[in-house]
């Protein structure tokens, strides 16, 4: 039986909460499957990278791509070097990217010039508002794509009408809610913390808020 040699690609935080529950599930089919872990560093200090591989439990990676911050141009050069080398070296049958971040299309496209297949979980999300650059992460990384994994039927209908043929995409939820169920289960709520903010127990909410068009 061929063993499927993959290659998962992380590089800032949604990437973490996607990967880990994915790894874990890999873990099971270990006569099938090896897998590395490839971060290229696009976020990178102890808060938005450590911290979270430390509280998803994920493996430290195989390669560390250290690209650090910068301009889109900057990053996408940079990561597109450095990753080309680990693709050349590592022989791979699959890459799996996640997500919209500049990592996802830019490992992708430099899978895609190798003819290395590429599968894309969260495909066909759509803001419909291409002022945002992860929507030209995202309509680019699934024109590229061979297997396109989508959360949801509004998603597949986004792809879809896109033209990406049917046979390539893929219902099968939200892994996020993966991540959910296992950070739920290892919560453990401090009273002085409740106390602190006047809160009480099953009653209230945590709510975080991103991107310039949502907080600017």
């Amino acid at each position: 039986m061929k063993k499927y040699k993959i290659i998962n690609v992380v590089g800032a935080r949604p990437n973490f909460m996607k990967i880990a529950p994915l790894q874990r599930e890999m873990d099971k089919f270990k006569n099938q499957i090896t897998y590395k872990l490839v971060h290229t560093g696009q976020h990178y200090d102890k808060n938005m990278s450590d911290n979270f591989f430390n509280d998803l439990k994920m493996q430290a990676p195989n390669y560390f791509l250290g690209i650090n911050s910068g301009s889109h141009a900057v990053q996408t050069a940079k990561i597109m070097i450095e990753f080309e080398k680990v693709l050349l070296k590592e022989k791979l049958d699959l890459i799996i990217v996640t997500g919209d971040v500049n990592s996802t299309i830019v490992c992708a496209l430099v899978a895609v010039k190798l003819d290395i297949k590429i599968a894309h979980i969260e495909a066909g999300c759509r803001s419909f508002d291409r002022t945002m650059p992860e929507e030209i992460n995202r309509i680019l990384t699934d024109s590229i794509s061979d297997f396109l994994f989508a959360i949801d039927d509004i998603s597949v209908t986004n792809l879809i009408n896109e033209g990406i043929p049917k046979n390539k995409i893929f219902l099968v939820g939200d892994i996020m809610i993966d991540s959910l169920i296992y950070g739920i289960k290892k919560i453990k709520i401090d009273d002085s913390l409740l106390n602190l903010y006047n809160l009480q127990p099953n009653n209230y909410c945590v709510l975080t808020l991103h991107r310039p068009s949502n907080v600017d």
